[in-house]
């Protein structure tokens, strides 16, 4: 059966998980424009392994969350660029 990824067979990968020492995690990327403080990306960090632990029961130890931040240079929106719109 195919799911909705293209995949003839689930696979973990393309979900966002990955497999470490024999155990499936969850790996979640996040792409934020820059200028958060360090405070408010510790808070979604802290925050969205918490929504993985009670949605997912997956142990807290073996979430993984990135954040990612993205120049308002080269994050378009509409056909400009974040920057421009004064983001």
């Amino acid at each position: 059966m195919r799911s909705h990824c293209g995949c003839s067979t689930w696979d973990p990968s393309a979900f966002g998980f990955v497999e470490e020492r024999g155990e499936i995690m969850p790996f979640v990327h996040i792409y934020i424009l820059e200028g958060r403080t360090e405070e408010q990306k510790k808070a979604a960090i802290a925050k969205v392994t918490e929504a993985l632990v009670e949605s997912l029961g997956s142990p807290k130890e073996n979430i993984r969350v990135m954040i990612q931040e993205v120049p308002k240079s080269q994050w378009g929106i509409g056909g400009v660029t974040a920057k421009d719109l004064g983001r």
